[in-house]
C-alpha cells in the first residue's frame, strides 16, 4: 500500500496543495503548514505530533484525513472549505471597527460560529501576532486577554497611542485560512487653545486682531469665539499638519473694533472635537482698552462756609488713570497748582476765594477739563456752585501756556470739559426754618404775657376791695384810716388772704 503527497517524500504539502490518494486507506496524521498569516516557519528537528506545540514553530493546521484516490469533487470541496462529505466545515470570523481616544482603551472581539477545532488569532497592522488562542505572542503589557473560547477571542489594548491606529486581523487556521479585518481609529485630543494678540493694550476705536491656536487634534478640531455672551465670527481658519504626520494644528483669527466699554471684557476661544466627549476646552483672556479720561470736581465739605477749610478734589477716571492735574482760577494769570495731587486745599475760606476754578486732568490718551464755581459770602450764607458747560477759552498770546494745555494741543481732539455737579441752593429752606422757629418763640412769649397780665389784674382788684371797706363814708383821709382800722378790728369775718 503506497501513499503520496503533493511534494512526494520531501515533506508535507503546503496549504492549498492537492492530496493524492494511493491504494488502500491508512489513517495518518500529517502536519500541513499554512503561510496565509505567517512568515516562513522555522521548523525544529523532529516530526510534530498530532497536536500543535509551541516548539513546533508557528501554528500549523492539523487535519486527520483518510487518504483516498483523488477525485475532482474532493479537490473542489477542499478548495471551498467543504469536507469530503459535502457539508460546510467552518464559518467566516466576524469583527467590528473601533474608535478610541488617545490614552484610552480599545477592545477587539473576534467571533466564529464553527471553529472546526481550530484556534483564533489576533495580529496587529504590522502582522505581528498578539494572541494565538489564550497564548500571548507579543510582549506588550498594554495588550491583555479578555476572553478566549473556541468561538471567541477578545483582547484589549490600553493606553492607546496614535501609532496603534490601523487594521487588526483576526484569523482562523482552517484550510484555507479565513480572516476578518477590524479598523482601529485613534482620535488625537486637541490641546488647550491659546490666544495671541492681547498682550498690549488696544487704543479706543482701534481694531483688535486676535488669534486662537490649538494643536494635537485628529481629525482637525473646530474653534469658535465669544466676547462676553456674544458670539464672534471668525475671519479665517488655518489647518496645518503636525510634524508627526498624524495630528493637526488649527488657527482661527477674529477682528473687531473696541470701545472703552470693552475694557476688561472677556474674550473666550473654545475648541470643539469629538474626542472631548461633549465637554469643552477653552481659554479666556481680558482685553485692556486705553481710552480718554473723564473728570469732575467734588467739594469737601459739600456746603462750606466762610472761615472753614475747603478741599476741591478733581476726580479723574480713565485707562490709564490721569497722573497730572493742573488747577487754575479764571482771571488769574498764574496756575494755582500743577502736580500729581488731584486736591486743591483752601485752609481758611474768605470772600476773595470766590470765583471759577478749573481742573485739567491729563493722561497719555489726552486731557479733560472740569470747572467749579465757588461763591463765598458771610457766615449766614452758603456758597452756591454753578455748572459751566462752555469750554474754557484757549490761552491768549499774552497768557502762559500750561503743561496741560500743551498736552491737549498734542492730542488729536481738544480736551472735553467735564462740568462739576451743581450744588442745590438751600438758602430759602434755611430761611423758612428760621422763620418758623422765630414765629413759635414769639407766639410763646405772647401767650406768657397774656397769662401774667390776667393774673396780675385779678390780684390787684381783690386787694383794693378789702382795703377800701369802711372808709367810703369818711369825710377825710384820717377818719377813713381810723374807720378802716376799727372796722378790721371789730369784724372777725373780714380778712384778707394772699395765696
Amino acid at each position: 500500500m503506497g501513499t503520496a503527497l503533493s511534494k512526494g517524500a520531501e515533506g508535507p504539502p503546503r496549504a492549498g496543495g492537492r492530496l493524492r490518494g494511493g491504494r488502500g486507506g491508512a489513517a495518518l496524521n500529517r502536519c500541513v503548514e499554512t503561510r496565509a498569516a505567517f512568515p516562513p516557519p522555522i521548523t525544529k528537528a523532529g516530526v510534530c505530533g498530532a497536536a500543535w506545540k509551541p516548539g513546533c514553530g508557528h501554528p500549523r493546521l492539523w487535519i486527520r484525513t483518510q487518504l483516498q484516490p483523488t477525485r475532482a469533487a474532493d479537490v473542489g470541496a477542499q478548495r471551498f472549505g467543504m469536507d469530503f462529505g459535502g457539508t460546510k466545515r467552518v464559518s467566516q470570523p466576524t469583527t467590528s471597527d473601533e474608535t478610541v481616544v488617545a490614552g484610552g482603551t480599545v477592545v477587539l472581539k473576534c467571533q466564529v460560529e464553527d471553529p472546526d477545532d481550530s484556534s483564533l488569532q489576533w495580529s496587529n497592522p504590522a502582522q505581528q501576532t498578539l494572541y494565538f488562542g489564550e497564548k500571548r505572542a507579543l510582549r506588550d503589557n498594554r495588550i491583555q486577554l479578555k476572553r478566549s473560547t473556541p468561538n471567541e477571542l477578545t483582547i484589549s489594548i490600553s493606553d492607546v497611542v496614535l501609532s496603534d491606529e490601523g487594521e487588526y486581523t483576526c484569523s482562523i487556521f482552517t484550510m484555507p485560512v479565513r480572516t476578518a479585518k477590524a479598523l482601529v481609529t485613534v482620535l488625537g485630543v486637541p490641546q488647550k487653545p491659546q490666544i495671541f494678540g492681547h498682550e498690549q493694550p488696544i487704543d479706543e476705536e482701534k481694531i483688535a486682531r486676535l488669534t486662537c491656536r490649538s494643536s494635537g487634534s485628529k481629525p482637525a478640531a473646530q474653534l469658535r469665539w465669544k466676547k462676553g455672551n456674544k458670539e464672534l465670527k471668525a475671519e479665517g481658519t488655518e489647518v496645518v499638519e503636525d510634524s508627526n504626520g498624524k495630528t493637526f494644528t488649527v488657527s482661527s483669527r477674529v477682528e473687531f473694533r473696541v470701545t472703552k466699554e470693552d475694557n476688561d471684557a472677556e474674550v473666550t476661544c473654545t475648541v470643539d472635537h469629538e474626542s472631548l466627549q461633549n465637554s469643552e476646552r477653552s481659554t479666556t483672556q481680558k482685553l485692556q482698552v486705553h481710552y480718554k479720561p473723564t473728570a469732575k470736581i467734588e467739594p469737601h465739605p459739600q456746603y462750606p462756609r466762610e472761615g472753614e477749610k475747603l478741599q476741591l478734589q478733581c476726580d479723574g477716571q480713565g485707562n490709564p488713570v490721569p497722573q497730572e492735574f493742573l488747577w487754575e482760577k479764571e482771571g488769574s494769570d498764574a496756575p494755582l497748582q500743577l502736580s500729581s495731587d488731584s486736591i486743591l486745599i483752601f485752609p481758611f475760606l474768605n470772600k476773595s476765594d470766590s470765583g471759577t476754578y478749573i481742573c485739567t486732568a491729563t493722561s497719555s490718551m489726552g486731557s479733560v477739563i472740569a470747572k467749579y464755581n465757588l461763591d463765598v459770602s458771610d457766615l449766614s450764607q452758603l456758597p452756591t456752585p454753578h455748572v459751566h458747560s462752555n469750554p474754557a477759552p484757549p490761552p491768549g498770546p499774552s497768557q502762559p501756556i500750561s503743561h496741560a494745555s500743551m498736552a491737549t494741543a498734542s492730542s488729536s481732539t481738544p480736551a472735553p470739559i467735564q462740568d462739576a455737579s451743581p450744588v442745590p441752593s438751600t438758602s430759602s429752606t434755611y430761611h423758612a426754618v428760621i422763620g418758623g422757629v422765630v414765629a413759635v418763640i414769639v407766639f410763646l412769649l405772647l401767650s406768657l404775657l397774656i397769662v401774667l397780665g390776667h393774673y396780675l389784674i385779678r390780684h390787684k382788684g381783690t386787694y383794693l376791695t378789702h382795703e377800701a371797706k369802711g372808709s367810703d363814708d369818711a369825710p377825710d383821709a384820717d377818719t377813713a384810716i381810723i374807720n378802716a382800722e376799727g372796722g378790721q378790728a371789730g369784724g372777725d369775718d373780714k380778712k384778707e388772704y394772699f395765696i
